[in-house]
């Protein structure tokens, strides 16, 4: 297994350069995007746990973890653009694994660049906070609240609750080492306004990929309800609930969640292609 970190380069996808984490040498590639208050370090589990049978790539979104800041802001599109170089990048198409944030940016991505995607495994996701006033709003408050508490403490208030209850302690304090390393202005508040602004309701049916949707029973964030939506308007996808996890699925359930990933690319490889 091999791990490197490396920025990216440009090509005509999009100009905004990220930090990656990679582990594997052969197999499909697989492409990690991570939440809103997270970075390539919530994938720990996925890049040394899937390297063995895929490539695995974890992005820092940017303007997250070691990700530079972006010069302005920036649009769900350009999230997704920017997903669609790093794949471009390294030839064919991939597997795109997205959590929470991730995964509005991987259906995007979906649309967007239907030939760079081979499958998506979207995981306690949404169709964007779009879908209603007050959920926009809320989102976008996000921003002030970072201002005021600073990293560490805003990620001591938030972290705890995308875990289930039955979560270890050392999970909470994982999750809120994660969040704090990985958000600062102006990145998290430019991904919140790109939350804010999506609603992804009349895109979903436009997927061709296979999907699997996979939520955990206790995720109290996003919630069972929206993945099913989420699962019914593709054409092709599959919803499973996850035990024991809450809101952040691959990182309290890594090994299950693993198991459901490999299962997904075994499939994946048998399908035909979607007319």
């Amino acid at each position: 297994m091999t791990r490197t970190a490396t920025p990216a380069t440009a090509t005509p996808y999009a100009t905004h350069p990220v930090h990656v984490e990679e582990a594997g040498e052969k197999g499909p590639l697989v492409l990690c995007l991570h939440g809103i208050g997270s970075s390539s370090a919530s994938f720990a589990a996925q890049l040394e746990g899937l390297a063995p049978v895929a490539r695995v790539v974890a992005w820092d979104a940017p303007g997250y973890g070691r990700s530079p800041d972006p010069e302005g802001p920036l649009t769900l599109d350009d999230y997704a653009d920017t997903a669609a170089r790093l794949i471009a990048e390294r030839g064919g198409d991939a597997h795109v694994v997205g959590v929470s944030w991730g995964g509005v940016i991987a259906m995007r991505l979906a649309v967007r660049h239907p030939g760079l995607v081979a499958s998506l495994v979207i995981a306690d996701s949404t169709r964007g906070s779009g879908t209603a006033e007050e959920k926009a709003a809320a989102m976008r408050a996000r921003g002030e609240q970072l201002a005021e508490a600073g990293p560490r403490a805003f990620a001591e208030r938030r972290a705890p609750r995308l875990l289930s209850p039955q979560a270890s302690p050392e999970q909470v304090r994982a999750a809120v080492d994660i969040m704090a390393d990985a958000v600062r202005l102006p990145g998290y508040g430019h991904a919140a306004e790109s939350m804010a602004a999506t609603d992804l309701t009349g895109e979903l049916e436009r997927i061709t990929a296979p999907a699997l949707v996979l939520c955990g029973e206790d995720d109290q964030v996003t919630g069972i309800a929206e993945s099913q939506i989420i699962a019914g308007a593709m054409r092709r996808g599959v919803f499973v609930i996850m035990t024991g996890a809450g809101h952040l699925a691959n990182q309290e359930q890594p090994a299950a969640f693993n198991d459901w990933v490999r299962a997904h690319l075994r499939i994946a490889a048998r399908l035909p292609e979607s007319d």
